[in-house]
């Protein structure tokens, strides 16, 4: 990997995929589709999208990408993962549906569905750490960050000033080594500054 142009992947089994594309071309990042182990191997960072976290497990498995995943991951490959990308990175699930699986890689618990059902789906500023101004939040069905271990960073908090009500003061984002996850989905709208951040972790590794 050239450190000025590292070559990034975003898991296409479902979810979010163009959108997570868009922001790290954006920002002059050189971008694939994985959805087979050998274009998971040839990556220099992979996104895990938004979506539905059981179904992208599932299909992660089909097509025989799960383990090929665990084993880059505990490599040290650097991993964003966004909403369901969140829960995919998480070693430990609450709420999760039965037999859910996960890539894991995060010391951290993570409740599915926190924020309550699509209408219940919200919009506010989170203040990111790295970040001088807020980036804009959007959470759809979104996870919590319920505990984390000691060696991972907490990046973002619900605001007690949002609109998130009861769930001000949660933990929103985070990061352990090269893997960072977010609740909320930073690939909507044209702001890549959450995406800048992920670049240059990915450059320094």
């Amino acid at each position: 990997m050239s450190s000025s142009s590292p070559f990034v992947g975003v898991l296409s089994l479902q979810g979010d995929v163009r959108e997570h594309a868009a922001a790290l071309e954006r920002l002059g990042v050189a971008t694939t589709r994985v959805r087979r182990p050998e274009e998971l191997a040839a990556v220099d960072a992979l996104v895990l999208p938004g979506g539905e976290s059981t179904t992208i497990a599932r299909l992660a498995r089909t097509f025989e990408l799960l383990e090929p995943l665990r084993a880059r991951i505990r490599a040290g490959l650097p991993v964003l993962g966004t909403c369901a990308g969140m829960i995919l990175l998480a070693d430990r699930v609450l709420d999760g549906a039965p037999g859910q699986e996960t890539f894991g890689g995060i010391d951290m618990t993570v409740r599915r569905n926190a924020f309550g059902r699509q209408v219940d789906s919200f919009e506010g500023p989170v203040r990111v750490e790295g970040l001088a101004e807020p980036v804009h939040g959007v959470f759809i069905r979104a996870p919590w960050v319920e505990e984390v271990g000691p060696h991972v960073q907490v990046l973002a908090r619900i605001d007690h000033d949002s609109t998130a009500g009861a769930a001000a003061g949660r933990i929103v984002a985070v990061r352990q080594g090269n893997l960072v996850a977010t609740s909320f989905h930073p690939e909507v709208g044209e702001d890549s500054r959450v995406h800048g951040l992920f670049v240059d972790l990915v450059r320094g590794s």
